[in-house]
């Protein structure tokens, strides 16, 4: 099972209301409880001595997740901008490395599909990939700074 297997997993309990869910395969073991002050997921490698746990959090007045993680902006007039969002818990970063460039800056033009930066978890470098084409209209995060699960990353104007 893959993050993104997990993510869309963490997404539909979230969505479908129910208060703890337990998965068991061969080498996995998920447990992800809703309800209490904040969603939590707890994965665990089985096979391993020491398992390693990844725990999401997000905020519990926040609505679930919408279908992608784009969802329209609705502060300070922004009707008209789409809200990527950070589907995981981490580091984001810009650019792929020190000394290479940024992905995008205000003002690209991006399609679905295209990189926007990285986002680093357990020493996992995950490539936030765009779900909507449009335009950067505001990058609201600052460049290694901690992210949360559904943190808003970037505005966009679909237009």
């Amino acid at each position: 099972m893959d993050l993104k297997e997990i993510q869309n997993l963490i997404k539909f309990v979230a969505k479908s209301g129910a208060s703890e869910v337990k998965l068991e395969m061969d080498d996995i073991k998920i447990t992800i409880r809703t309800g209490s002050e904040s969603d939590t997921t707890i994965v665990q490698q089985l096979p391993m001595q020491s398992a390693p746990v990844i725990q999401q959090q997000a905020p519990v007045a926040s609505p679930p997740v919408a279908e992608a993680p784009a969802a329209p902006a609705k502060e300070n007039g922004d009707d008209k901008y789409i809200t990527i969002k950070s589907p995981i818990i981490g580091t984001f970063y810009r650019k792929p490395s020190p000394d290479k460039p940024v992905f995008v800056e205000v003002g690209t033009e991006i399609k679905e599909g295209d990189v926007l930066c990285v986002i680093e978890a357990m020493k996992l470098f995950n490539e936030i990939e765009s779900e909507i084409s449009g335009k950067i209209v505001k990058v609201l995060v600052d460049d290694s700074s901690p992210v949360e699960f559904d943190q808003p990353l970037f505005l966009v104007d679909p237009s």
